[in-house]
This record gives structure tokens, C-alpha cells and sequence, in this order.
């Protein structure tokens, strides 16, 4: 599945380039006509990510976010800064299909347990940010300002026993960078979780990036910056990679 992706910041939609907040492109775009857009287009889900909610929960755009979710005919999952279990629950009653939890989950493994117990595998994508390391995919936590020793398949083989069904995995040096995405990370992830639902995330340039990647049997993609600056459209990539409904 391709999903294209919103970064918000006091209702404006941004790029950043390797969650720099200093790095910070702004679009001339209107956020719920944008999802409306996608969802015309053949989005089958879009993401969203609360850029001001990650930095402050008490700032978290949730009227914006409610706003873009009955706008929209197209599900959308959301995430930035998921803290708490009444975080996630808020989302879910506004609507939205799935809540992208990142840091909180990871620094404490009991609480993402729960989230994927308590709300399903459906309701929750574990979101993990790696560093690679001397070829190894280490998780970063709190805006990428802090590497863990944990692996990403340490992490991934944990939360498989609860049920995780869909994970996040971006390589923060790839992202915003539009250099493509690390094709070798995808494929060893496609070949260890042939069950799961991998969204790459970070890199997507151009139509041959999309290629290569479902090439490699990714089973989902996001894009955000090459559709916001016209490098190609939605209805092109998804000729090139038609929705599952399943995923």
C-alpha cells in the first residue's frame, strides 16, 4: 500500500529533513482540502503526523486532526508525540482508524503491550526510528535525540507475541532527503516478517525509488515530501503500486 503523509505545525503542512524542526519547509497548502485530495486520488490510507503534538501533548492540532478525519474518505492514522493511553483513545474516538506510537512504546515496552492488547493490532502502529549502526538498525527514541542499544528486530520480535501487525520503520538518514529509501533494510524486514505489514518511510524520490521498493516485497510505503513538491502524483505511484484493501 502506498500512504501518502502530512507532517502538521500550527495547521500548516511541513517537511522536515531528518526531524530537524531548524529544517523546516513550509507548503502553501490547506490540510483537510489536501487529505480530500489523496482520498480522490486512490489514497487507501493517509498519515498523519501532529509535529506540534511530538514537541507538546498539550499542543497536539486535535480539532485539525477531527476536521481532516470527517473531511476525508479515506482512513487515516495518526501519531506525534503519543504519551499516555487516554492519548490514544482520543484519537481513535475522533475517528481516526490507527494511532502511530513511537518513543513512549519503546521506553516502556509494557505500555505498548497494552495499547496493541486493549485497542488491537488494527488500532496501533508501533513506530520505530533507526540508526544504522556498523550495519546495525538501532532504535531512536524522543525526536531521534536519543540512539538505544536496542535492535530494531529486538524490538520488533517483542511486540510480535501481542499481536503487532503494522510498524513504522524509518531510517532517519534518509528521511526528507529524497536520496531513496534503504532498499537493504526493507528487504531483510520483507524476508524476516513476511506476515507483517512493514511502512517504509524515508527516502522516496522518484517512481523508479517505488519500484524498486515493491520489487523488494514491501508491503507498504509512505511518501510525503515528493508528492508535496510534485515529483510525481498519487494516481501515478499507485499505477505502479495498487492499494491491498487488506493491509
Amino acid at each position: 500500500m502506498l500512504i501518502p503523509a502530512l507532517d502538521l505545525i500550527d495547521g500548516h503542512i511541513v517537511r522536515l529533513k531528518q526531524g530537524d524542526f531548524n529544517e523546516k519547509t513550509v507548503f502553501d497548502l490547506d490540510p483537510v482540502a489536501k487529505v480530500c485530495e489523496y482520498a480522490a486520488d486512490g489514497a487507501a490510507l493517509i498519515h498523519i503526523v501532529d509535529l506540534d503534538g511530538a514537541k507538546d501533548p498539550q499542543r497536539r492540532q486535535v480539532e485539525l486532526i477531527s476536521q481532516m478525519v470527517k473531511a476525508s474518505s479515506c482512513p487515516i492514522q495518526t501519531g506525534g508525540g503519543i504519551r499516555t493511553y487516554e492519548d490514544v483513545k482520543t484519537l481513535l474516538d475522533l475517528g481516526v482508524k490507527r494511532v502511530v506510537v513511537g518513543s513512549a512504546a519503546v521506553k516502556d515496552r509494557e505500555f505498548g503491550k497494552k495499547l496493541l492488547r486493549d485497542f488491537g493490532a488494527e488500532a496501533i502502529c508501533l513506530a520505530l526510528d533507526v540508526r544504522i549502526e556498523d550495519g546495525v538498525a538501532k532504535v531512536a527514541t524522543h525526536g531521534w535525540l536519543e540512539t538505544s542499544e536496542l535492535t530494531l528486530e529486538q524490538l520488533i520480535d517483542e511486540f510480535m507475541p501481542e499481536g503487532l501487525a503494522h510498524v513504522l520503520v524509518t531510517d532517519i538518514a534518509k528521511d526528507g532527503m529524497m536520496q531513496g529509501a534503504n532498499n537493504s533494510l526493507y528487504a531483510s524486514l520483507a524476508q524476516k516478517y513476511p506476515q507483517l505489514d512493514v511502512i517504509a518511510s524515508g527516502g522516496i524520490s522518484c517512481l523508479d525509488d517505488i519500484k524498486a521498493l515493491k520489487n523488494l516485497k514491501a508491503t507498504s510505503c509512505v511518501l510525503g515530501r515528493s508528492l508535496l513538491t510534485g515529483a510525481f502524483n498519487l494516481k501515478e505511484a499507485l499505477t505502479l503500486w495498487p492499494n491491498d484493501a487488506t493491509a
